[in-house]
């Protein structure tokens, strides 16, 4: 039997693939997405088993506790500001509301809990709250997380100091794709929120969205920008774009289509090969996927979900469903978060 060829992510094969690294070219990622299907699945997996149990999957419930009205044109969001999508803007939600659903969620078996505001960034008269919030989910015994927007290094340290665990800010798509998707934030001032984050000592989570139109090759640039951070993401969630009526993306996506099936599943393997240790989440759009493909992107490596029937403002699949796969699939809630270290 001719045997397989080495690592393409390695000029010569001798560096062990399964060691994280930051020294990635595009053209490197790009060819791991050009593999054959079978040989990149093969490769992901084997990735996958060196530093994390193949049948544990961490669950983790996403509360949107402001929603609407955000001053940021991305256009593949339904609560951005610049779009008529019939999303009516809310105040932040009361404290004790996010502590009786973070309570709910905990009873649900979601092990994070993660808060998602649509604003810019967290002004000053919004901290108290955002603080109370954090420290009341993490004295429920869950691990914290936040989507807030920009933060500053102040705000991070605080966040922190309430018992705040991750911080998700999005790369959303390629460096060269961004201004395709949003005008009113640079992708320098994402970088500089994560620098703040990691400089707070928070866990980053970060990744992106695809299925807006762009290319593999942009879809490679994401996963690119991601594996040549400073420290690569502790979770990294790829999500299928729902596409939502009245917005650019979602409109121009709902005309042409959504993305093949096969290719989102080849967009999670090359996550989990390029960024060996993260926590690889199969975040939004999975309410539109089937089984099938469910089980595909936790072969290739996906190994976190959001549970709960709702996704900030998008359907997800209800806890019933995702137990029902589980126990198909043989999955199980994950022990702790953190990768192991030892072999296969």
């Amino acid at each position: 039997m001719t045997p397989a060829p080495a690592p393409a992510d390695t000029p010569d094969g001798a560096r062990d693939p399964a060691q994280p690294r930051h020294d990635w070219t595009l053209d490197q990622v790009l060819a791991l997405f050009n593999l054959p299907f079978p040989e990149l699945i093969f490769r992901a997996q084997a990735v996958h088993r060196r530093w994390f149990d193949p049948a544990e999957v961490q669950l983790s419930q996403l509360l949107s506790i402001k929603t609407g009205g955000c001053a940021e044109d991305c256009g593949y969001c339904s609560q951005s500001a610049h779009h008529r999508t019939g999303l009516k803007a809310e105040k932040l939600m009361e404290v004790e509301a996010v502590l009786k659903a973070a309570a709910d969620a905990r009873a649900g078996g979601a092990q994070r809990f993660c808060m998602g505001a649509a604003w810019r960034e967290p002004k000053e008269r919004d901290m108290a709250a955002l603080e109370a919030m954090i420290s009341g989910v993490k004295a429920m015994g869950m691990e914290t997380c936040a989507t807030l927007g920009m933060l500053t290094g102040d705000q991070a340290q605080r966040l922190k100091a309430a018992g705040l665990d991750y911080y998700n800010h999005n790369l959303d798509t390629a460096p060269d794709d961004y201004a395709r998707v949003i005008s009113t934030r640079t992708y320098q001032e994402r970088l500089d929120t994560l620098e703040a984050v990691r400089a707070a000592g928070l866990n980053t989570c970060c990744g992106g969205i695809v299925g807006m139109g762009e290319t593999r090759r942009a879809r490679a640039g994401l996963l690119h920008a991601l594996a040549t951070l400073p420290e690569h993401p502790d979770s990294l969630p790829v999500n299928a774009l729902v596409p939502v009526p009245g917005t650019p993306l979602g409109d121009e996506v709902l005309a042409r289509g959504q993305i093949d099936p096969i290719e989102f599943v080849r967009t999670v393997a090359v996550a989990r090969l390029v960024c060996p240790k993260a926590v690889v989440r199969l975040s939004a759009g999975r309410e539109a996927m089937s089984r099938e493909t469910q089980a595909l992107c936790f072969i290739a490596g996906a190994n976190s979900i959001f549970v709960g029937g709702r996704l900030l403002t998008t359907d997800n699949p209800e806890r019933d469903e995702d137990a029902a796969l589980f126990a198909d699939l043989g999955l199980r809630p994950m022990a702790e978060a953190a990768p192991h270290s030892g072999a296969a």
